[in-house]
Order: structure tokens, then sequence, then C-alpha cells
């Protein structure tokens, strides 16, 4: 019995995704703009690339991804008794996920501003390269309205997991496009999952996935200011998701070469799986804002989570 190849769906010409990836850059240079290391470092002639004149980037021992100030110059401070914190970095000016801001002041909109920011050029180019190996692949399948509300959500449960995960009592900020790029990789892994009849290769695409996913995650635990937790939250809700928004009608596997193909059908596993990634991700994302708003640190009821961000072993200290 030999294999009926089902006809082709549609393809999409992509767009939204390259789009988003010159909002990024176009904001990493408003950033640098605004940053103006010359002027507002205390100690200017230390900028990196200093011919570049205000767009120069910060001493590498301050910064080594070639980015904005993380930490406040005299002329950046700006006093706002949060908790006892009194600093305002410029990337936090920007909409950079404080915790503190989050919560006290309810600046519910850096969960998807942070999602659009990047400390440094090294940064951005490894997020951007990611962002259109694995989004124009699921646009051109699915389109950018798909895409679109796969890449946003998954960065907004990236941004809540981060901040339920977050030390109050140790302010740090978290920025970048990872957690939603890792959402797509969820979304591609769950896509498999659920059109699992119409993939040709099914097996050699569930090892890829998986390989790019577990790599993303394990390259979160070392030492290096990676909000790992950022990762897993955008993995989670764009797995979920891609259940929701990534479902197609399936065709029968194997059927004589002489026959004609049954149209495609929905099956019912597929609906199944639809309607317990919706109530998931719901409650998800709903408890998740409740809780981080009433200043629910989850590191206090998982007393080992703090190991999937940063795995301390003899060689490095988290």
């Amino acid at each position: 019995m030999q294999r009926h190849t089902p006809p082709p769906f549609k393809q999409w010409f992509p767009w939204l995704v390259p789009t988003f990836v010159v909002a990024n850059v176009v904001l990493f240079i408003i950033t640098m703009y605004i940053n103006d290391c010359p002027k507002l470092s205390l100690h200017p002639a230390s900028c990196f690339a200093s011919f570049l004149g205000r767009f120069s980037f910060q001493p590498l021992k301050q910064n080594p991804l070639l980015g904005p100030s993380t930490y406040p110059s005299s002329d950046q401070i700006r006093k706002v008794y949060i908790s006892k914190v009194y600093t305002v970095e410029m990337l936090v000016k920007l909409g950079a996920l404080y915790v503190e801001y989050v919560v006290h002041l309810h600046q519910v909109w850096r969960l998807f501003a942070s999602m659009w920011l990047h400390g440094g050029v090294v940064h951005l180019l490894l997020n951007m390269l990611g962002l259109l190996y694995f989004g124009i692949h699921l646009e051109k399948k699915f389109g950018y309205v798909r895409i679109g509300l796969l890449y946003i959500i998954s960065g907004l449960g990236s941004s809540l997991l981060s901040g339920l995960f977050t030390q109050v009592t140790q302010p740090s900020i978290s920025i970048g496009a990872s957690g939603a790029i890792c959402g797509l990789m969820g979304g591609l892994l769950s896509e498999l999952l659920t059109n699992w009849t119409i993939h040709p290769n099914k097996i050699s695409e569930l090892l890829i996935h998986l390989a790019n996913i577990i790599l993303s995650l394990a390259f979160g635990i070392l030492p290096i200011n990676v909000d790992n937790f950022g990762h897993i939250g955008g993995v989670i809700s764009g797995f979920l998701l891609g259940f929701v928004l990534l479902i197609r009608p399936q065709y029968k596997s194997d059927i004589p070469i002489n026959f004609h193909p049954a149209p495609p059908v929905y099956k019912p596993y597929q609906f199944g799986l639809l309607i317990i990634s919706f109530v998931l991700l719901s409650a998800g994302l709903i408890g998740g804002m409740i809780l981080l708003l009433k200043e629910v640190n989850f590191n206090d009821y998982c007393l080992w989570c703090h190991y999937l961000s940063c795995v301390p072993i003899s060689k490095w200290k988290c």
C-alpha cells in the first residue's frame, strides 16, 4: 500500500515577523540614543566605540553585550520611593520588566513592553536570528494573525512567570524577546503533535523541536544573567497556545494510490487538546496576573526552583 500525499495547505507571505524584527532594531537604536554614554556616563572616555558618538556603548566591563547602561549614573538617578528602591535605570524608563513598578504602580504594560527591549547588540542579534528562523517558518504556514497572537501571548506568559519568581528584595529587570521566541518553539512542538498525521517526517521533526527547547533552557541555567523563568514561561505558553491556534484538519496517512483521498477532517483528540489547553492557558495567565499583583513570590513555595535559572557548581556561582 502506497502513501498518498495530501494537497498542500495555503502558503502565506511572511511580513509580520520581519516587521517585528525591524521594530526591535529601531527600539534598540532609540535605546542607545537615549543612553548617550559620552554625556551621561561618570567616565565618558571609557565608552566603547566612542566614534559612534551618543550611540557608543557602555564600557565592556559594565555591559559585555555591546549595549546601554544597566546601572544608573549620577545624572540618570531619579528618586522614587517604592519599597526602599531609589534608582531608576535607563532600561526601566523605557519599559523593562521591573516587578516593583508592576506591583506597586500597577504598570502592567511592562509585561508587554519588556519583550521589545534588548541589553546589547549581541543580545539583539541572537534573538532576531531566532525570531526569523522560527517565526517566518510558522507565519508561512499559519499567517500573521495566529503567529502574532502566539508571539505576543507567549511573551506575556514569559513575563508573568519571570515576575512571579523575581526576588522583590533583590530588584532586577528583565528584557528581551527570548521568552516570546521560546513560545514559538513550544508552538512548533504542539503543532506537530496535534497535526501528527499530516507531517511526513514526524520523528525527525519531533527530535529537532525537543532539542531546540532543551538547548534553550539548558543555556538559561548558566550564570550569565539569563532569565530562564522567562524562557520556561514562554515555552509553556506557546506549547499550550499551539494546540489552540495551530490546529489543522487531518488526512488519512495511508490509502491506496488509486483512490481519491478522503476530505480532511478535524479529529476528536484535536478538540480535546484545544479545550484542555485553552482552559489551562487562560487559568495560568489570569491566575498569574492576580498573583503577581498581590506580590506573591513563587520562591517562597518552591525552594528548589531557583536552580531552574542557575545551577551553581565549583566553577561558577549564581
